[in-house]
């Protein structure tokens, strides 16, 4: 990947950053982002945080080579812990993770966070579980992207902390609450899948059980059926 071609993922992350903003990339592997937005002049200062050795190493390389290492600076850190006050960070990307790790590194990282921050998150699976974590600590989903790359389907949230506490129905939570009304081809797609395997565990469920009491994750997977065909019409 040359630094400045991004990928149409990482490339739609970096599309939320504020401009002249000073940007923490957490697990920034090789810091393609901070790196191609720096010498596009978007930000201003980065911080390239890794906790492990070979990606640290492979960050370190990449701004050495642009010759940005007085404005990125690359820190070998496990998760926000890469984050100083000093920093005056205000806009963090967390991208190409699972939703879970990402929320359990916000929810460790909690005391690093100055609540000024843009969080762009990009998780690759387990999107309920990180919009709970922001409804939880009172962050406003300002925005989401779903988007298709390499047959894989990647979505985008980004949250910012809100005055007031946050409220988000069942269905914002399991969809998005911008995605749902959006409902774009890509969200369909996507649903459409996970419909149709829903539909399949529970058929599974039904020949194992034959005739036995339904289960509570049987019911679980019923509910969520219905409320995709409700979101798909």
């Amino acid at each position: 990947m040359n630094h400045l071609e991004l990928s149409q993922r990482l490339a739609t992350v970096g599309e939320f950053v504020p401009a002249k903003a000073r940007l923490a990339d957490i697990g920034s592997d090789h810091a393609y982002l901070p790196v191609a937005l720096m010498l596009k002049g978007k930000i201003e200062f980065a911080v390239a945080g890794e906790v492990v050795k070979g990606p640290f190493e492979s960050a370190q390389k990449q701004v050495r080579k642009d010759g940005l290492e007085e404005r990125i600076v690359v820190r070998l850190a496990n998760g926000l812990a890469a984050i100083e006050p000093s920093d005056e960070i205000n806009a963090i990307t967390i991208a190409g993770m699972g939703g879970a790790l990402i929320r359990d590194i916000l929810e460790a990282g909690k005391t690093r966070l100055n609540q000024k921050e843009r969080l762009i998150l990009q998780p690759n699976i387990g999107e309920r579980t990180l919009r709970v974590w922001l409804q939880e600590n009172q962050y406003q989903i300002i925005e989401e992207v779903i988007l298709e790359e390499n047959k894989k389907i990647y979505e985008i949230i980004v949250a910012e902390k809100a005055a007031s506490p946050v409220s988000y129905s069942p269905e914002d939570l399991m969809f998005g609450p911008i995605l749902r009304q959006m409902k774009s081809d890509i969200f369909q797609v996507k649903w459409q899948r996970e419909l149709a395997q829903r539909e399949a565990i529970v058929q599974q469920m039904i020949e194992a059980n034959k005739g036995d009491k339904i289960s509570e994750r049987q019911q679980k997977f019923e509910t969520e059926i219905k409320q995709i065909q409700e979101v798909l019409g």
